[in-house]
């Protein structure tokens, strides 16, 4: 794993277990190794080969849905990382600030 030191601990045992691991596995062949990212954007699919498993509903505010195949797509490494935040600030849309 790469980016341990920001997860928490039981984030990071849970990665490694042998329930997740075996999970993944069954979500890439359940998603023929194809990436779903047009499940979370709408249009067509890319075609790339999905390397990565995606909570659509993260992790450690859904623990509960950590193994739930409903919450879980196929994703390739470059379209996973564009649903990451990483500290950036979401700003509101549709909301216009006047100051008078």
């Amino acid at each position: 794993m790469r980016y341990t030191r920001c997860k928490p601990p039981w984030v990071v045992k849970f990665y490694r277990s042998k329930a997740w691991l075996e999970k993944r596995e069954y979500v890439l062949r359940r998603d023929h190794y194809l990436c779903q990212c047009y499940q979370l954007w709408g249009g067509k699919p890319c075609g790339q080969l999905a390397t990565v498993v995606h909570h659509k509903r993260e992790l450690v505010d859904y623990p509960e849905l950590a193994l739930d195949e409903n919450n879980l797509i196929s994703m390739a490494w470059q379209c996973h990382e564009k649903t990451k935040t990483r500290g950036k600030k979401e700003e509101p849309r549709g909301v216009r600030i006047i100051k008078a």
